[in-house]
């Protein structure tokens, strides 16, 4: 291992880009099926893995909404959940803002309650046993109606001191932002922060929408921001934050191979991008995994692992004295060095 590499490893970092259905690994997803007596149409992990070949966004969710069909229980959401905190611990994650899909869960008769519970009791175990800080992210599906997503904003009401912002996932193409403004109003107005899924395979289009519709405070991937500079003039100048998933990217074809990714052209540019793993179970790795992918096909420096890291600090939603506290971590890890 050398210098970057050992760097990459220990700097402390944030997670701002994790779906936690997301991190359900083959293994734990047989776990899961054989105490909730559900047959899975797999024989083994392997043979899940196997199927992890994707074209495109929509062929990836299909089997992750299949995957999610394990999850029952309160104790479901909390080992789903734990197996992730204990690999974050594994990447110094000092800090994680997890995504969640209530209605992935609640079409399927899972109550909303179930669900929060069972993330949040092991976000609260995190804090004490492993020392990792975290917020949590209602995700509406832009495949399904604004109306769906007004239930799912009610349900949610009794729950608002356990999340802190809504944001927007699923299928982007044909499921503009636009057709979301009305509920992220609505979120707005109770207190929630906002983000959005834009510029992944929609278009840059997407993200002017996100910005001016649903006033989100950060673009989850923005990768395509690229194809309008007055956007990327803005993104710079604003200091909005993109939560980049470059394992994802590649996975999902939205670049052919890591050396085509934009990532570092954006970092060198001034933007404030940050590094995550999406859906780390799905696409293989967790978010040392996508530092390394990075550094080796892109040259990334010293200096841009620095910088990524802080990065992920400065675009998080704690307070500035949590960020003061992180980056001071930071600054102690690289002078050891």
């Amino acid at each position: 291992m050398n210098n970057i590499e050992k760097l990459i490893k220990e700097i402390p970092k944030a997670e701002l880009h994790c779906h936690i259905e997301g991190t359900l690994e083959p293994e734990l997803m047989f776990q899961l099926a054989q105490r909730n007596k559900i047959k899975l149409p797999f024989a083994n992990p392997e043979e899940v893995r196997r199927a992890y070949e994707f074209s495109n966004l929509q062929t990836f969710l299909d089997i992750y909404y299949q995957g999610a069909n394990v999850l029952r229980t309160e104790q479901d959401f909390y080992d789903l959940t734990w197996s992730y905190l204990l690999r974050a611990k594994e990447d110094n994650i000092c800090h994680t803002e997890i995504f969640f899909d209530p209605q992935t869960h609640t079409e399927r008769d899972v109550a909303f309650e179930t669900v929060i519970d069972g993330i949040t009791r092991a976000l609260t175990d995190a804090k004490n046993k492993l020392n990792i800080s975290s917020n949590l992210i209602l995700c509406f599906l832009r495949h399904l109606s604004e109306e769906e997503a007004f239930k799912t904003l009610k349900q949610a009401l009794p729950f608002k001191d356990k999340i802190t912002a809504v944001g927007l996932d699923s299928g982007e193409k044909g499921n503009p932002p636009e057709k979301f403004k009305n509920v992220f109003e609505a979120a707005r107005a109770e207190g929630f922060l906002t983000v959005a899924h834009a510029g992944e395979e929609g278009p840059a289009d997407y993200i002017w929408q996100a910005l001016d519709l649903l006033e989100v405070r950060r673009i989850d991937h923005g990768v395509r921001c690229t194809e309008d500079e007055a956007l990327v003039n803005l993104l710079k100048e604003k200091q909005i934050p993109l939560t980049v998933c470059p394992l994802s990217n590649i996975k999902l074809r939205v670049f052919k191979t890591m050396h085509e990714h934009n990532i570092k052209k954006l970092l060198e540019r001034g933007l404030c991008v940050t590094i995550n793993s999406d859906d780390a179970a799905y696409f293989g790795g967790y978010v040392v995994d996508n530092f390394m992918a990075c550094y080796q096909a892109l040259n990334l420096t010293r200096d841009d692992i620095i910088q990524l890291a802080k990065n992920s600090i400065q675009a998080s939603f704690l307070d500035d004295a949590q960020k003061s506290a992180y980056l001071q971590k930071i600054n102690e890890v690289v002078e050891k060095g």
